[in-house]
């Protein structure tokens, strides 16, 4: 065992830009998927059998693929067509596709806005009838039903399982490390690993990390169920 070379400068540093590079692809793709995510929910409800079965194969095919083939699909695949390396000096949005941090928060934020897509229509679709039949008696159209009723509804109640996803997302971001020149936490000890040959200390570094975030991310989830779940606990008598 040999601890100090964790610790040591140079070590720290190296797993400061992973944790940093780790973050900034958690946070953007569920930021983005977020919103993705509830245009794909309205689009699985609406009475358009079009937008209903396009989204639906996008999100079946998201889950139903592995996300490192997705991340190899967007990197290895789409962004090294002649086409599109042929644009992407230039023209816009190609000149992305170039950037190997874009290349996995794209595949991440499609995934994640895929799985929260189905987690909110499906809790959309069980909204409570009495709440729809008083908003419809209270004259509100399918919009104003759909935005004060409905959807605030559906968000609160797919909270503890969008913790979840938001966890395995944390979790997720590891395979950015299997993308070249993109150091995550995990891509951190694997050169920490490659450099020292000091693979158990390497890795558990990385899982500390990981499952100091993880504590966090449960702890902010939790506080945020009982402020607006609170409603559903049962009352002490």
């Amino acid at each position: 065992m040999n601890w100090e070379v964790i610790f040591q400068p140079d070590t720290l540093a190296l797993y400061g830009e992973g944790l940093v590079t780790t973050l900034k692809l958690l946070l953007s793709s569920l930021a983005i998927g977020a919103v993705l995510a509830l245009l794909g929910a309205l689009a699985l409800v609406s009475r358009s059998w079009l937008l209903r079965k396009s989204v639906g194969a996008f999100t079946y095919f998201m889950r139903g693929t592995p996300l490192l083939i997705q991340v190899y699909l967007i990197y290895y695949g789409f962004s090294q067509l002649e086409w599109v390396q042929a644009r992407w000096d230039a023209v816009w949005p190609w000149t992305y596709f170039k950037e190997p941090f874009f290349c996995a928060f794209l595949a991440f934020t499609l995934n994640n806005a895929a799985y929260t897509a189905e987690m909110l229509a499906g809790s959309i679709r069980e909204t409570y009838k009495g709440e729809v039949e008083a908003a419809r008696a209270m004259g509100m159209s399918r919009w104003q039903l759909m935005r004060r009723i409905v959807m605030p509804s559906a968000i609160r109640r797919t909270l503890p399982a969008y913790s979840n996803e938001v966890v395995m997302m944390l979790h997720s971001t590891s395979l950015a490390s299997t993308v070249p020149s993109l150091v995550d936490l995990t891509g951190a000890a694997s050169r920490v690993y490659s450099d020292y040959y000091l693979p158990f200390e390497a890795y558990i570094a990385a899982a500390a990390i990981y499952l100091s975030i993880t504590f966090i991310l449960i702890g902010i989830f939790r506080l945020a169920e009982r402020r607006f779940l609170g409603y559903l606990a049962p009352r002490k008598a």
